[in-house]
């Protein structure tokens, strides 16, 4: 019988360091994070940000966030479900819609950085390869906002969602260092991109071909694939007015709220609000009672 050396001894189990948690638990590619966060120390605590693109199955989330060593710190915010308030209210986590949240963001962040009229971007999609580039603030030449596309543990094959809202953020008026190879319509042989079928992508063309080729071949599966835009009337046509109609309202404004939630609520309307869900706490004399009622059911049972 052949000698097998014992690899996992005791000497192996005192020097086995645990892995980090989130890699554990398979959420945190650390290899990919550690080249994303570090910064060149002669940059002096300068932020490094990053655009973090995440899918759910009914939801887009795309946040600028800068790392701390108390841990990651979100600069700004947007949401797929947010584009209900511009117009978008079917197909909230394709491909158009993940460009639209890209470019809420982008308005989003600019706005707040006092940047919005200086960095416009590209106000008028065509599919084109471009990138931000630098712009005259009072009389001086000033940088783009800068970040780096944070993908996450999802697959860059070509066609992602995850560009789709990449795309949006820099025709909004964001510097992500990046190039055309991953957009839909990139040929793999030419090395050239199609910018007709990235444009097609951007308004929602590829839905609505899809739509008609169903609505001729499966009509049942049409009507119920599709039922909530034919409940508002909304046809393969109209897509593309739809999203070019939601991109406009969302540069003049990105920081649009609901009807509901357009006034803020008062202290005492929150306290009232909450009080609804909160069970009451019972007194000596109501818990006692309580008890009472408790023995006079038990004694008139027998």
């Amino acid at each position: 019988m052949p000698f097998t050396k014992l690899v996992k001894n005791s000497a192996y189990f005192s020097r086995y360091q645990v892995k980090y948690k989130r890699r554990r638990a398979g959420k945190t590619d650390y290899y990919a994070r550690k080249r994303l966060i570090t910064q060149a120390k002669n940059k002096y605590n300068a932020p490094k940000y990053r655009l973090v693109v995440r899918f759910t199955n009914r939801d887009i989330i795309c946040q600028i966030v800068t790392s701390e060593i108390t841990g990651d710190k979100i600069f700004c915010a947007a949401y797929g479900h947010e584009l209900k308030r511009y117009g978008i209210n079917h197909g909230l986590t394709n491909w158009a819609a993940a460009y639209a949240t890209g470019l809420l963001i982008a308005r989003r962040t600019l706005s707040k950085l006092d940047l919005a009229e200086h960095f416009t971007g590209v106000e008028e999609p065509d599919g084109e390869y471009k990138l931000t580039e630098a712009a005259e603030v009072d009389g001086e030449e000033r940088r783009p906002f800068k970040c780096f596309l944070d993908v996450g543990l999802a697959r860059t094959s070509t066609g992602a969602r995850v560009f789709g809202a990449m795309k949006g953020a820099s025709d909004g008026g964001i510097f992500i260092p990046h190039s055309e190879n991953r957009f839909p319509g990139y040929d793999i042989e030419t090395k050239e991109l199609d910018a007709e079928t990235l444009r097609k992508y951007i308004f929602g063309g590829h839905v609505a071909e899809y739509m008609e080729t169903l609505a001729d071949d499966d009509e049942e599966r049409y009507k119920s694939q599709f039922h909530g835009y034919i409940d508002d009337e909304i046809e393969a046509d109209g897509l593309e007015e739809m999203y070019a109609d939601a991109h406009k309202a969302i540069r003049e404004d990105p920081w649009k709220k609901d009807d509901e939630e357009g006034e803020k609520k008062s202290k005492e309307e929150y306290k009232k609000e909450s009080l609804k869900y909160r069970t009451p706490k019972m007194s000596k004399e109501e818990k006692k009672e309580r008890v009472k009622a408790k023995i006079e059911a038990v004694k008139a049972e027998l």
